[in-house]
């Protein structure tokens, strides 16, 4: 007993016996593999079964989503991209999870201009997040960049003025008690 209390106390940020089996699922290939696999393949299926492309029938949804699930981890570029993207994911989360603790302490919460612009900081990570990850894999060039950030821009101002004016268009709905990340509580009854 004092032997694994010792490995995890001595063992390194990544020590101990949870350390130890990480290390042994990264061995047998869980996280470039199963994971990878077991999350595609449940995304496909949970696709096909939502539009119902090919009726409701749940075996030769499965045996699609199966295909599409092994062809995608034929080559290294699925765990590459995963091993990749998860863990910037994870990052970018805490810190938008932080910005909301910080908004709801010391801002209004019901502010729409607040949410508003808590969706555009979000949004900022999520690209940022993406052309970090894209660059790593090496699906870009520096040049690239350097050279189109301006279409980038003004791309990127059309697609924010035309999703203003289409929201800014539509006609107005009630309000059904649901404000921002929040929510007020529900007092209405149906």
């Amino acid at each position: 007993m004092l032997e694994h209390i010792l490995s995890f106390q001595f063992g390194g940020f990544y020590g101990g016996e949870a350390g130890n089996l990480f290390a042994y699922w990264e061995q047998l290939g869980v996280f470039s593999y199963v994971l990878p696999f077991l999350l595609i393949f449940a995304i496909v299926f949970g696709i096909l079964m939502k539009i119902k492309v090919l009726g409701e029938n749940k075996g030769l949804n499965a045996v699609i989503a199966l295909v599409v699930g092994l062809l995608a981890l034929q080559y290294n570029l699925v765990p590459v991209f995963f091993s990749e993207i998860f863990p910037r994911v994870g990052v970018a989360l805490s810190i938008i999870l932080v910005l909301l603790i910080l908004v709801g302490l010391f801002l209004d919460p019901d502010s729409k201009a607040i949410n508003y612009g808590l969706l555009g900081i979000s949004g900022i990570i999520f690209v940022s997040v993406l052309i970090k990850t894209s660059g790593y894999l090496g699906w870009y060039s520096a040049y690239w960049w350097s050279a189109n950030w301006y279409s980038i821009l003004l791309g990127v101002i059309i697609i924010a003025i035309i999703a203003a004016v289409i929201g800014s268009v539509g006609p107005k709905q009630e309000d059904k008690g649901f404000h921002g990340y929040w929510g007020k509580g529900s007092s209405s009854s149906h």
